[in-house]
């Protein structure tokens, strides 16, 4: 089973700069994980000032440029993850939220191609 993992962002994190020491657990933690075999991609993210929002409807396009006013709308990582179970995702959510002190993540599923009968 495959789950994103969305680290919310809030100015405070928009603002954040990592340290060296901050940068090396970080960087422990996501080796031993990919050795492991359940990390399958992660990534931080740039602060909103250098995001864009596109919408699309209709015949309407419409392109927002950051940075995004509303903490709801911030994102400050993401993690793509292949674990066994949604308690085992959580599980490592949890783990990695102690890592760094804290914060909130959205868990979501991906959808699989057995999903859909295929």
């Amino acid at each position: 089973m495959k789950f994103m993992a969305l680290l919310k962002g809030s100015r405070e994190s928009e603002a954040y700069v990592p340290s060296k020491e901050d940068l090396a657990r970080m960087d422990a933690f996501i080796e031993e994980a990919r050795k492991a075999g359940w990390l399958l991609a992660t990534g931080g993210l740039q602060p909103s000032v250098s995001a864009t929002r596109v919408t699309f409807a209709g015949d309407k396009r419409v392109v927002t440029d950051g940075p995004f006013t509303e903490s709801k709308e911030l994102i400050a990582s993401y993690a793509l993850i292949e674990v066994g179970s949604k308690e085992e995702a959580i599980e490592r959510t949890l783990h990695f939220l102690e890592l760094i002190g804290g914060g909130v993540v959205d868990v979501w599923q991906v959808y699989e191609p057995a999903d859909f009968g295929l």
